[in-house]
């Protein structure tokens, strides 16, 4: 049986906990911002990439999100000026734990990609792929999405990955950023650039804050991610409070 990534964060909380700890004081837990793990890439525009950026930070195998700009031929994109880019998400998974097939099924459940309804380039559906067995899946998928949708002609494009540029500060873990205290005690404040787009906890509670995942696995993950016990439990009201309703943006 594959080993699961909480047992593998499980063992780096541990390890840093070590390293950290060579006397018998009792330490505060540090957060869990780093996890090198072989990864692999998916890249989706869906609409309004907070939303995104919180479905899929608390799925499972997930191990960092990032939000940006993709599809488009202007350089150094920005949300004022994004030419004829896409809000996209880029996220590192780990094949072991989550497959391309269920990052696509969260991608067609969870945005409108049908002719009935005008999209921006801006809002685009599209996916990229980065490797022909994602390309394949991808295009399979899209076709089982028409058939089921017969009625509708699907906009979604697959299309290979381009340059990625990340978004400004202030879109990464949108839905955590808001929770300011909580935010700067685990050090992902709103300068914290590399942290906003590269850290496991942040990308974890950036969607357990709005009730992903609900509040069953929070607490079975909670341990694992470097939180104490008053973190936990601020994020566990929220969890609880959210859990039964939408994404929005």
């Amino acid at each position: 049986m594959l080993k699961s990534i909480s047992d593998n964060i499980s063992k780096l909380a541990l390890n840093r906990k070590n390293s950290n700890d060579s006397s018998n004081e009792k330490t505060l837990p540090s957060p869990l911002h780093d996890v090198d793990i072989p990864f692999e890439k998916a890249t989706f525009g869906m609409g309004c990439f907070w939303s995104s950026d919180s479905l899929y930070g608390a799925e499972k195998g997930v191990l960092r999100t990032v939000v940006g700009y993709s599809g488009g031929s202007m350089k150094d994109p920005v949300y004022r000026n994004l030419g004829d880019h896409t809000e996209v998400i880029e996220i590192h998974y780990d094949p072991k734990q989550v497959n391309y097939e269920r990052l696509l099924s969260l991608f067609w459940n969870n945005h409108e990609y049908g002719l009935t309804t005008k999209i921006k380039k801006q809002y685009a559906s599209r996916i990229f792929y980065h490797n022909d067995e994602q390309k394949r899946i991808a295009e399979e998928n899209r076709t089982k999405e028409q058939k089921i949708r017969s009625n509708e002609t699907i906009i979604t494009t697959v299309e290979p990955a381009t340059t990625f540029y990340p978004a400004e500060d202030y879109h990464q873990k949108y839905r955590l950023q808001a929770h300011k205290k909580l935010a700067s005690e685990l050090g992902l404040g709103p300068n914290e650039s590399k942290l906003l787009q590269t850290s496991h906890v942040g990308a974890k509670l950036n969607g357990y804050l709005v009730g992903v995942g609900g509040s069953k696995q929070f607490l079975e993950e909670a341990s694992g991610l470097g939180l104490n016990e008053r973190q936990i439990e601020y994020v566990l009201k929220y969890v609880k409070e959210n859990e039964h309703g939408g994404l929005t943006c």
